[in-house]
């Protein structure tokens, strides 16, 4: 039973992380039909800005649970600072335009963060240990884990729950659903659709520089982060299915579960058991599991 918790809450804890990121990447996709392969290195700025925001305002005297709000800071200023520049610099020009071309597009500006981080950043590794220690340790059952670690889940769940109430329950959120559904008929009815990509794809930067400032304490922020994550990321949302909001949960509890598993069961399997979990779901549903079946057009 011990062996059976212990996967369960290990999975638990790698998901939570994992669906903060494939929510903004899923978010994006249902708003701008983009398959935003940049996700990858907002990640990794997130990431970053959390490695220099914590240390910066501890020198500032600041308490030490200040460091938990310097990283939701750092990944709001990633946000502001990058979203603008990439949708209304770069992707509004090639929307409604064929989707390999974007996938080629946005890969391009992830190669283009990746040496972006390497120039500013450099290529020695950044350690963020303070908010790991705020949080204890927590026992449960027979084992001890880390207070900070279980608190991710915590997180994951206000980022899932924020998002599916601001899309359902508030009036931008309905407004984005029209656009999604009816962008052209949104328009007529005078929806500023510029607005509402914007904030949207914002939105996605936001939760994919959340889930690296808060990896981060977690991880050795390094080149190369960027990589793994985005790869993960597209399986996750490949399970779950493009632009769910509950496929990206469901999806990123079986990648946490299936790897938690291989790593405790199958050690040698840990590296592409999630990818073997991926073709299995495509085989028997291509669309993913939550997504629709739709009519084809002949």
């Amino acid at each position: 039973m011990d062996l059976i918790f212990t996967i369960l809450l290990d999975g638990l804890i790698y998901a939570s992380w994992l669906f903060i990121v494939a929510l903004g990447l899923t978010l994006v996709f249902g708003v701008l039909k983009i398959l935003n392969f940049a996700h990858g290195g907002l990640y990794a700025l997130g990431a970053y800005g959390a490695a220099i925001a914590v240390p910066f305002f501890a020198g500032l005297g600041m308490p030490e649970w200040f460091s938990l709000l310097a990283m939701f800071i750092a990944a709001a200023a990633v946000a502001i600072l990058i979203a603008p520049l990439i949708e209304r610099g770069l992707l509004r020009y090639f929307y409604g335009r064929d989707e390999v071309l974007i996938l080629l597009i946005t890969y391009a500006v992830f190669l283009i963060l990746e040496d972006v981080t390497k120039m500013i950043f450099g290529v020695n590794p950044y350690y963020v240990f303070e908010p790991r220690n705020l949080l204890g340790n927590v026992e449960m059952g027979s084992l001890f884990y880390v207070g900070y670690d279980l608190a991710l889940i915590g997180l994951a769940i206000v980022c899932g729950l924020g998002v599916w109430f601001g899309l359902n329950r508030t009036r931008i959120g309905k407004i984005t659903l029209a656009v999604i559904k009816e962008p052209e008929v949104s328009q007529a009815m005078g929806v500023n659709i510029a607005r509402i990509y914007l904030l949207a794809f914002g939105v996605g930067v936001f939760l994919a520089a959340l889930g690296g400032a808060f990896t981060s304490p977690l991880i050795s922020v390094q080149p190369g982060n960027s990589v793994s994550v985005i790869v993960v990321s597209f399986a996750v949302v490949i399970i779950g299915g493009l632009g769910s909001i509950p496929g990206a949960a469901i999806g990123a509890l079986i990648v946490g579960i299936a790897r938690a598993f291989a790593v405790y069961e199958l050690p040698e399997a840990e590296i592409f058991i999630i990818y073997l979990v991926m073709v299995a779901v495509l085989i028997f549903r291509p669309e993913g599991l939550f997504t629709p079946i739709k009519a084809r057009k002949i």
